[in-house]
């Protein structure tokens, strides 16, 4: 729906126009976005997972005569393979070549680039670790806590924390079955955990020709188990010169592979001692990107399929002029550890207001499939301060009502995110919910 939405604007403005082709399962045969686009073409039943499959991607693409193909956030998205069948057929991949995916992609590769360019990178086995053997030798020299992570992991999955040997030694083999089961490469490797660290990220965006903005940092920390809920930009912890600095590095690694598109360059700050430690480049445009739109005006898919036409990045790069916060409200329930809670949405009423903006791919009598992501909306909310971009999101969220035959929300515990001291003072770091949870809160 974020694709339809932008080529209807180009549509309207005169611009030649486009028509948008929607790819769709068994599962997802009725959803807004097959009944929005243009054309439809069934791939076949969801259990078959076929949009992860690139022979049937391909006869799609082929028989449906696509010029271009925009992956957004999930699937293929970071899949060079499929950015080279593309190219085999002639069809624009709206995003980076093969090559720089692979070396971006690869959270391996990428930190061994963003050493190479001069990011700054925290101790880390400066490779893969090919087994249990290895990986303990390294933890001893890297030095506890540590993460244990999947080269190609993704989503919060595929990454463990490590406090001592023993739980190396439980969590190298399930945490390798995962990566292997989920992306298809098992390949872990380790580095040094950043204890009480917030979760900053940069979005860029490039034209492959020597053009790379970098539009703002994102503050990511309010999340559980790796998964965000809660975003905002600009980073309310970080002072101007550190946020610049942060630019300055983002915009260094996508020139060094000739980058071409959105990218998020990610990164954990530790407060107490001012570091940085890069974590790794999302070579696609993420689910936060509204954020970054609301604070500086630009409009990311717009500028993807720009690029991605051959275009460039003139004039001057889009300044930061407000403060925008962004809430995911899933069909989840937290009070079962956040088990995916789908059904038929049997009432949907969305918030609207100054300073609100709600991305959402279904509407009421929509179905929110078991077969994927579990995500409902995304509440926008910007202001001229934190203050008023946080009283209007909590305001939206309170005017937001949801209504899940079988299933249920995380709207209340959005809303005590929202109320809770460590989230209006900026203090909750990456562990906090988890830290809380465990302890009975929230």
């Amino acid at each position: 729906m974020r694709l339809i939405q932008a080529v209807g604007e180009l549509n309207e403005s005169g611009a030649p126009r486009i028509e948008t082709v929607a790819l769709y399962t068994d599962a997802d045969a009725t959803a807004t976005f097959v009944r929005a686009a243009d054309l439809a073409y069934d791939l076949g039943r969801a259990a078959d997972r076929p949009y992860l499959d690139l022979a049937v991607l391909e006869r799609a693409l082929v028989e449906t005569g696509a010029d271009a193909a925009w992956v957004g956030w999930g699937f293929v998205a970071e899949d060079p393979a499929f950015a080279e069948l593309c190219a085999k057929l002639g069809v624009a991949f709206v995003g980076p070549d093969a090559e720089a995916m692979r070396q971006l992609g690869d959270k391996i590769s990428a930190k061994l680039l963003a050493e190479e360019v001069g990011v700054p990178v925290a101790p880390w086995s400066s490779g893969p670790v090919a087994d249990l053997d290895t990986a303990l030798l390294q933890a001893e020299r890297i030095g506890y806590p540590l993460m244990l992570k999947a080269t190609a992991g993704g989503g919060g999955r595929g990454v463990r924390a490590v406090h001592e040997p023993d739980q190396l030694v439980e969590a190298f083999q399930r945490t390798s079955q995962e990566a292997e089961r989920a992306f298809g490469n098992g390949a872990l490797f380790l580095e040094r955990l950043l204890v009480d660290a917030r979760h900053v990220e940069v979005q860029v965006i490039a034209d492959g020709q020597g053009g790379v903005w970098a539009l703002g940092v994102r503050d990511c920390s309010v999340q559980r188990r790796n998964q965000k809920i809660i975003e905002e930009s600009s980073s309310p912890v970080l002072a101007a010169d550190q946020v610049e600095r942060l630019k300055e590095s983002a915009e260094r690694l996508a020139l060094a592979v000739g980058y071409r598109g959105a990218a998020t360059v990610e990164f954990l700050y530790q407060p107490k001692d001012g570091m940085f430690a890069f974590l790794e480049v999302n070579t696609r445009l993420q689910v936060e990107h509204p954020v970054t739109e609301a604070t500086t005006g630009m409009d990311l898919v717009k500028a993807q399929l720009h690029v991605a036409a051959g275009g460039r990045l003139t004039g001057a790069r889009p300044a930061e002029l407000v403060h925008a916060v962004e809430a995911r409200l899933n069909a989840e329930d937290p009070d079962r550890d956040f088990a995916p809670a789908p059904g038929r949405i049997a009432l949907l009423d969305l918030p609207a207001g100054p300073g609100i903006r709600v991305d959402t791919g279904v509407g009421q009598g929509d179905s929110i499939p078991a077969d994927f992501d579990s995500m409902i909306a995304k509440v926008i909310a910007y202001g001229r301060d934190r203050a008023e971009a946080l009283s209007r999101l909590r305001h939206a969220m309170r005017e937001t009502t949801v209504l899940i035959d079988g299933g249920t929300t995380n709207k209340s515990f959005i809303l005590d995110l929202l109320d809770e001291p460590e989230v209006v003072e900026a203090r909750a770091d990456t562990g906090w919910i988890d830290r809380v949870r465990a302890a009975g809160g929230l």
